[in-house]
């Protein structure tokens, strides 16, 4: 019945048309903030409102695993189509992504103090690029929402960025206009090359996954679109970008990268490259794979070494979007389920660390790991949960990020034990530098007197939320494998898939 109504639609051009009203907005900051907070509410109930069509999928039909589409003639002289749909997976995300916008902007409620329409405006237009980008099947509108996200994005962390914010968001800027521009040429290049043999010019993927191609022509296009989304995950050696960016930006937009922005790397592969060149995708695997664990213990060494708590945690998060490549490239339906499900639970429990940094920040103005300590004694609530998102970081069982990487080492080994084991080094060194900060931060002396004031009613109601879902989500995540079990096993061509 949800067909009937443009409920895809709705989900991009909402926060699109809050983010835009917001620009001309004059008024007080906390109408702002309160407008905003509507719409992002808003937005999480229609995404919850399109979770009642899920069980309509099925495995056949015009469109297999899709329960929500919109298919309407757009520049039809180019083969251009406005076509958006919407699976288990796709699902997922854009909750996801309509959660954390919700999550950042409770956060941001006292701060920034200045151009506060301004700020609540781009995070609303980053989210609805980024939806977009979840929802689109035509290769060209999936390219416009995946260059709008990047706009607003620049924006925040030029103009509420702290250190060095230019230069961190030019260096975003390039790198991922970079892969953008290889990516346009390769959908050109498969636009025209599906045109030449079949005679129909579409860029909409169903029929594009049906292409000829030479196994060279196939090659070249796949390594352009995986230069994109390598940048956007990131993958080695393609991440230079991130740590600047993530230390350099408000904690809100560094949330909005690391929960969301990411996994449009990671989403791309799995939706996109793979599906569209199988071949080229199974000749290349072997490189992506220990791209994805050299990236996983790069990362882990350099988070190692790091004093500055974000810094840490963007080489963090670095590390975590190896094991979904991982996933991504051994490309079973373990494997994958388990980076599908690694792709909500970083979301979360990165966003969560991220957020524990910048309740620090705001209070002490500082983000050296020396400058505290003791933090337990003086703040026992931000204590507890630092201790609880640390602990599902590193991989406990019982909490979220267990399953995913379980899953994925699951996977991963029938296709290269070697690459398994290397992996389960690079998660000791999580443990080495998650516990550096957990006693860096919580226990011994406290520094500069320590006197920071606990979690405030607000920031406790929101990290309680976050807290509950790393919890059920470790202790049950059937919701979250049941919802990506069948694209998965459509994805895959329906090998062996979990049970």
């Amino acid at each position: 019945m949800l067909n009937n109504y443009p409920i895809l639609s709705m989900l991009i051009f909402l926060p699109l048309a809050g983010g835009l009203a917001l620009l001309g907005v004059t008024g007080s900051a906390r109408f702002c903030r309160f407008a905003a907070l509507a719409v992002s509410a808003l937005e999480l109930a229609l995404a919850c409102v399109a979770c009642l069509a899920a069980p309509d999928a099925s495995s056949t039909g015009p469109l297999p695993g899709f329960f929500l589409v919109e298919d309407l003639p757009w520049i039809e002289r180019f083969g251009i189509r406005y076509f958006l749909a919407m699976d288990g997976i796709s699902l997922l995300m854009v909750l996801l992504a309509a959660f954390l916008v919700m999550v950042v902007i409770m956060f941001s409620w006292q701060k920034p103090t200045v151009r506060v329409a301004r700020f609540h405006s781009l995070l609303l237009l980053a989210v609805a690029g980024m939806v977009g980008v979840f929802l689109s099947l035509d290769l060209f509108l999936f390219y416009l929402f995946w260059e709008l996200m990047l706009v607003p994005l620049f924006f925040l962390i030029v103009v509420w960025g702290d250190g060095r914010p230019f230069r961190a968001a030019m260096r975003f800027f390039v790198f991922t206009m970079a892969g953008s521009l290889l990516m346009l040429a390769a959908l050109i290049g498969l636009h025209l090359a599906h045109g030449k043999v079949t005679g129909v010019y579409t860029f909409a993927l169903p029929e594009l996954l049906h292409t000829p191609m030479t196994p060279q022509l196939s090659c070249w296009l796949f390594v352009a679109f995986m230069a994109a989304f390598a940048v956007k995950a990131p993958v080695l050696p393609l991440h230079g970008w991130l740590p600047d960016a993530y230390t350099a930006a408000p904690t809100a937009a560094t949330v909005l990268l690391a929960g969301v922005m990411a996994k449009t790397g990671v989403y791309g592969m799995m939706r996109f490259a793979f599906p569209l060149f199988p071949q080229a995708a199974a000749q290349c695997a072997p490189v992506l794979i220990g791209l994805a664990v050299a990236g996983i213990l790069y990362a882990s060494f350099l988070a190692c070494a790091q004093s500055d708590i974000k810094r840490l945690l963007a080489y963090s998060s670095f590390g975590h979007t190896g094991f979904m490549a991982l996933g991504v490239a051994a490309w079973n339906p373990v494997a994958l389920s388990g980076s599908v499900m690694q792709m909500v639970n970083h979301g979360i429990t990165a966003s969560a660390l991220f957020l524990m940094a910048g309740v620090l920040e705001d209070r002490s103005g500082s983000r050296n790991m020396a400058g505290f300590g003791g933090l337990w004694g003086t703040m026992p609530r931000y204590g507890a949960f630092l201790l609880l998102f640390s602990l599902a970081a590193l991989g406990l069982p019982g909490l979220n990020t267990f399953v995913g990487e379980f899953l994925i080492l699951a996977g991963t080994f029938g296709v290269s034990p070697g690459a398994t084991a290397a992996a389960l080094c690079g998660m000791v060194l999580v443990l080495i530098y998650l516990l550096k900060l957990v006693q860096a931060l919580l226990f011994g002396c406290a520094k500069h007197g320590g006197g920071y004031a606990d979690l405030s009613r607000r920031e406790g109601f929101m990290f309680a939320i976050l807290a509950v879902l790393v919890v059920v989500l470790g202790l049950y995540p059937s919701p979250v494998l049941d919802m990506a079990r069948l694209p998965v096993m459509l994805l895959t061509g329906g090998k062996g898939g979990l049970p």
